[in-house]
């Protein structure tokens, strides 16, 4: 069983920053792409930002120049610097990551999600 635990979200207001961190743990035998998501009521789920294994790194055009992905493979863990957040910026931000598993086969999984409430 592979989990994803997120946290760091909350209510900021415009203008702020926030750091979400999300670490993987159970049956892994490597951690591949890394990303981030977000989803807003009313919307569909909206990939953020996504990391290799090697650091490379991809942003949509909503979030670049305003967030950082970043990972830290010996902790199995990606991070998400927000900085000059808006208020629609305000969504559930969900982690996801593809693996192989122990038997060698390439998976997938989400996070729980974290709410990340932007005030005007």
């Amino acid at each position: 069983q592979v989990q994803l635990v997120e946290s760091g979200g909350g209510l900021v207001q415009a203008g702020g920053s926030l750091r979400l961190s999300c670490a993987a743990s159970g049956s892994i035998f490597r951690v591949n792409a890394m990303g981030w998501y977000r989803q807003s009521p009313g919307k569909q789920r909206e990939l953020l930002a996504v990391i290799t294994s090697g650091g490379n790194a991809n942003y949509a055009d909503s979030v670049k120049g305003r967030c950082t992905i970043s990972r830290d493979n010996a902790k199995n863990t990606v991070y998400l610097q927000m900085n000059s957040l808006r208020p629609e910026d305000t969504a559930v931000y969900y982690c996801n990551a593809d693996y192989i598993g122990p038997a060698g086969r390439a998976l997938g999984v989400w996070g729980q999600g974290t709410l990340v409430t932007v005030s005007s």
